[in-house]
């Protein structure tokens, strides 16, 4: 690898399973923080129901608050329906990048944005006229990417099934989620070389949810099968609230800097700013996540 990676710092996945509400203010400063790193992107809020995710309720103060702060990092925001995609629009100076879940566990679909998958597709078709008018990039996450609990069918043809009509719909890039932790690293290995066999001049990433201790043999497998986009968070922090009980966290964004830096891949990330970031990281969710 010559390039350096599209780094997806999720602050956003993060904060959206905290029960304890944090003040605006303290997400403010600690995106901030964030900015200060040189992440490719920071996924940083969403426009979504407040009943849904009372968390970030927030996100449009948050954004005018930090939108002189972005500097070369791309803002990423995730929405749930049509309706989220015209608020994001409003934002098109701002937001760069819109991002909407679409699962392929029926089960989900239906439990994370109250619609079915045929429902999802079709506002998709919308949601894509919506960003293409306000200049704005469309992100998809093929939620429970990996499998699923449910009993929901599920293959690699699977991927490739929903991510062709994705492509035809002009999609450019497309996140593999595995939102409940139960991807292999063969797997991680086997759905990346074959969605490269398919397709070029897509972006496929990876956005992991996993056990800690188990991360680096699924960073090593998505890049052995040609992934170059990493969505992570400080500590560990995050999960779906949508998806069961109990989260599964996010890759650690320590985990993958560690990575990086012992395989010699080239790096962007300022050290000091992602090491303040981490302590803030640390305080931030210790206060509130109990």
């Amino acid at each position: 690898m010559t390039q350096p990676i599209q780094w997806v710092e999720c602050p956003r996945d993060a904060m959206q399973g905290i029960k304890h509400f944090i003040p605006t203010y303290e997400k403010v400063d600690y995106l901030k923080s964030l900015l200060r790193c040189g992440f490719h992107t920071l996924d940083a809020g969403s426009f979504v129901s407040a009943k849904a995710i009372p968390q970030l309720a927030d996100t449009e103060e948050v954004f005018q608050e930090i939108k002189n702060d972005l500097g070369s990092t791309r803002l990423l925001c995730i929405i749930a329906n049509i309706k989220g995609a015209e608020r994001a629009a409003g934002f098109s100076g701002v937001v760069q990048d819109v991002g909407y879940p679409l699962s392929l566990s029926e089960t989900f679909q239906q439990r994370n944005t109250n619609r079915g998958i045929d429902q999802a597709f079709s506002d998709l078709l919308e949601i894509r006229k919506i960003t293409q008018a306000s200049h704005q990039e469309l992100v998809v996450y093929l939620s429970m990417g990996f499998g699923n609990p449910y009993g929901d069918v599920y293959d690699t043809n699977y991927v490739l099934e929903f991510s062709q009509r994705l492509v035809d719909m002009g999609v450019k890039t497309i996140s593999l989620s595995d939102t409940v932790a139960v991807a292999k690293p063969i797997q991680v290995l086997q759905s990346f070389e074959a969605l490269h066999a398919r397709f070029s001049g897509i972006i496929f990433g990876a956005h992991l949810h996993v056990v800690k201790g188990l991360e680096e043999p699924l960073i090593q497998a998505a890049f052995d099968g040609g992934c170059n986009r990493f969505d992570t968070a400080m500590n560990g922090y995050g999960g779906c609230p949508m998806a069961s009980d109990e989260l599964s966290g996010n890759m650690s964004s320590e985990v993958l800097y560690a990575y990086l830096s012992k395989n010699n891949y080239p790096l962007t990330i300022n050290a000091a700013a992602f090491q303040a970031a981490r302590v803030k990281a640390q305080d931030l969710f210790s206060t509130y996540e109990h």
